[in-house]
């Protein structure tokens, strides 16, 4: 219930739950899943472009010269994203341990783009990553 009420929060792109021992998503939202990714069809719009089947708010997208397009709820797939947080959390822990020693550890990181802002919270045995609009300076 928590992840659903904060997937639906304005400007959040996506979730994701991840195991801190191994990274293997134990929830997600908002991003593609491997066996969601699979080539869609799609019918193009009277302006050439294609509205892809998943999308929501109704938006065209433009598809490929094969009128095939691919999910674009999220960038990435969701397996890509984990393993590219659970590794950059790894570093950040060494980071840590090696600035302040063994008994400290990172609470809250967050990562501002210009596309966007991840912000990842280890609690316990899993992270908490929450990928959202970078919000205007």
């Amino acid at each position: 219930a928590l992840l659903a009420r904060l997937a639906s929060r304005p400007g959040v792109q996506s979730t994701l739950i991840l195991s801190r021992d191994t990274g293997a998503i134990v929830r997600s939202s908002g991003l593609v899943l491997a066996e969601d990714a699979e080539v869609e069809e799609a019918a193009p719009t009277a302006n050439g472009t294609y509205l892809n089947a998943t999308e929501t708010n109704g938006t065209a997208q433009n598809g490929g010269p094969d009128g095939k397009q691919k999910s674009n709820k999220g960038t990435r797939k969701a397996e890509e994203v984990a393993s590219l947080v659970w590794r950059f959390m790894k570093s950040v822990g060494q980071f840590v341990e090696e600035l302040n020693g063994e008994g400290d550890e990172g609470k809250l990181i967050r990562v501002r783009t210009k596309k966007n802002e991840v912000v990842v919270v280890p609690e316990g045995r899993f992270l908490l990553c929450v990928i959202h609009e970078t919000p205007a300076a």
